[in-house]
């Protein structure tokens, strides 16, 4: 399992019409703040403030095709304009079980990236995969520590 130390971040929250909306940083828009927006925000500020990742490599909701289906990636990471890390989030009621590996694997198909992670924000895993090899990571890289083999 990773280990992630989310950092304070002062999100901007507001309600309207009998909702409570959270401004995405980097969709750069108000969205609806249900508990797996959360946490996905939190992770994107994992990755923004922890691992120093640019906002501008990171895609929120990215929309791919699976066959002749439209599925939607929680967030998507670029790296040399290819994707390279996908991240799939769930509410913390969630629990992370084979249907949720699956989901993920599922995006990988179109997308093949090196890093799949998968998080409800209190428990996190992740691989990376290397031709035909995976490895599970206890921590992810930092954004200068990256590469592409």
């Amino acid at each position: 399992m990773l280990r992630v130390d989310y950092p304070h971040h002062p999100f901007k929250i507001k309600e309207e019409n009998n909702r409570h909306l959270i401004f995405d940083e980097v969709r750069k828009s108000w969205v609806t703040l249900t508990p797996e927006e959360w946490v996905r925000q939190n992770f994107i500020q994992y990755l923004v403030q922890v691992k120093k990742y640019p906002s501008s490599v990171i895609a929120v909701e990215k929309e791919i095709k699976l066959g002749e289906l439209k599925k939607r990636c929680d967030i998507v990471v670029y790296k040399l304009h290819q994707p390279w890390m996908i991240i799939e989030c769930k509410e913390q009621t969630i629990s992370l079980n084979d249907a949720v590996i699956q989901q993920v694997l599922r995006y990988n198909i179109s997308l093949n990236v090196k890093i799949l992670v998968v998080t409800n924000g209190e428990n996190t895993y992740a691989v990376q995969l290397d031709n035909d090899s995976i490895t599970v990571l206890d921590v992810l890289p930092h954004w200068d520590e990256t590469y592409i083999p």
